[in-house]
This record gives structure tokens, C-alpha cells and sequence, in this order.
């Protein structure tokens, strides 16, 4: 029986352990994460400005570069 209530012990021990390592590293990632997807939405909300002031001012410019990125690299012969 006392083994047993050891046993238990250590094993909370050694998972409280683990979750606090687990949640150390992952709370870093997390928030890399986060703050990378953060970074991604400005620069989006930014470049649809721009664009929107792009299809304003010169349209044939704006079509001339959605024509651009829009077309396939793959080029079959």
C-alpha cells in the first residue's frame, strides 16, 4: 500500500514536471506564433490599402500587376 501511494506521488511529481516543461515551451511558441500572424494581417491590411489605392489612381497599372501574380509559373509546351 505504501508503495503504491509512493508510487503515485512520483508519478504526479514527474507529470507536473512535464506539463510545466511542456507548457514553458509551448507558451513561447504560442506566442511567436501569434505574434507572427499579427505581423501577416498588418502587412495584408497594408498591401490591400495600397493596392486599393493602386486601382484608384492607375487601374491599367493595378490589372497589369494582378495579371502578374495571378499567372501559373507551369508552362507547357
Amino acid at each position: 500500500m505504501l508503495r503504491a501511494i509512493l508510487m503515485l506521488g512520483l508519478l504526479v511529481v514527474l507529470g507536473m514536471f512535464a506539463a510545466g516543461l511542456v507548457f514553458n515551451v509551448l507558451g513561447g511558441l504560442v506566442g511567436l506564433v501569434i505574434w507572427a500572424a499579427v505581423l501577416a494581417v498588418k502587412l495584408l491590411v497594408v498591401g490591400g490599402i495600397l493596392y486599393l489605392g493602386l486601382c484608384v489612381l492607375s487601374p491599367n497599372t493595378a490589372q497589369r500587376l494582378k495579371e502578374r501574380w495571378t499567372e501559373t509559373r507551369v508552362q507547357q509546351y
